[in-house]
């Protein structure tokens, strides 16, 4: 199987991200909270639609009630005491068959993950290995069987199918959160992603402790998937496999 290369700059990026301790400094979350992110946030979230969480909230009701709290919430945010509902727990048919089982977040925490999204996709993604597919700008599935049709033409004949099954629902929180550790310098912002982690999970009216998973539903659950399996990524580079990762669909969001 022949080598394959990352990306001019890519290996470059990511180490940098490491010797340097993190990204965005301890400002990152002054910049998740600024004017203009938090628009494109609120936009983003009103253009997905997606049904309510566990507090009934709509998103066209969504602008109102930031109009009315979002200074308090600011407050809440910065000090590091806020802390994001429980996700309503819903099942929606694959169309492979079997369930997809989807995490809702309340219509307030999907603005605020997308806030989050917004500012830290931006800065991990060009560390990400050029063989990744999955839940990324500008990538897609149809991207990954181009690159697989080339291994084929340069001679390869043997492949390896490896599906990650109910991957989100087995996310080690620990392990997560000290992958993420090495890139965000900002406490508040981990802090904030493992409250998010933790949030817990209603179902048939019962609020359950969440110990591991993150659910899908929420924006900033496929960018938390990738940064978990960036190790992997170049692991296999690493080793000179020709591969592609990717996602059988797009992210799924409440």
């Amino acid at each position: 199987m022949k080598s394959v290369v990352g990306p001019i700059g890519s290996e470059e990026v990511r180490s940098a991200v490491h010797e340097t301790g993190g990204l965005g400094a301890s400002d990152l979350l002054e910049k998740v909270l600024s004017r203009p992110n938090l628009q494109a946030a609120l936009k983003r979230v009103r253009q997905n639609q997606g049904g309510p969480g566990i507090d009934g909230m709509s998103v066209g009701e969504l602008p109102e009630y930031l109009r009315a709290h979002w200074t308090v919430l600011r407050e809440r945010l910065l000090a590091g005491n806020y802390q994001p509902h429980s996700v309503r727990w819903h099942q929606i048919p694959k169309s492979g068959g079997g369930m997809r089982e989807l995490g809702i977040p309340t219509v307030l925490d999907r603005f605020i993950q997308q806030a989050l999204l917004q500012v830290l996709q931006p800065l991990m993604d060009p560390g990400f290995s050029q063989h990744s597919y999955g839940f990324r700008p500008g990538r897609r599935a149809h991207g990954a069987i181009l690159a697989a049709q080339s291994y084929i033409r340069d001679g390869n004949c043997w492949v390896v199918d490896v599906d990650l099954e109910k991957f989100f629902d087995r996310v080690n929180h620990d392990v997560l959160m000290g992958k993420l550790a090495n890139r965000i310098a900002d406490r508040r912002v981990l802090g904030l992603i493992r409250r998010y982690l933790e949030a817990g999970v209603m179902t048939h009216g019962v609020v359950m402790e969440r110990y591991e998973g993150t659910p899908q539903g929420g924006p900033l659950s496929p960018l938390l998937a990738n940064v978990l399996l960036d190790e992997v990524d170049w692991e296999l580079e690493r080793r000179g496999h020709a591969f592609v990762r990717y996602a059988d669909g797009t992210p799924v969001q409440a």
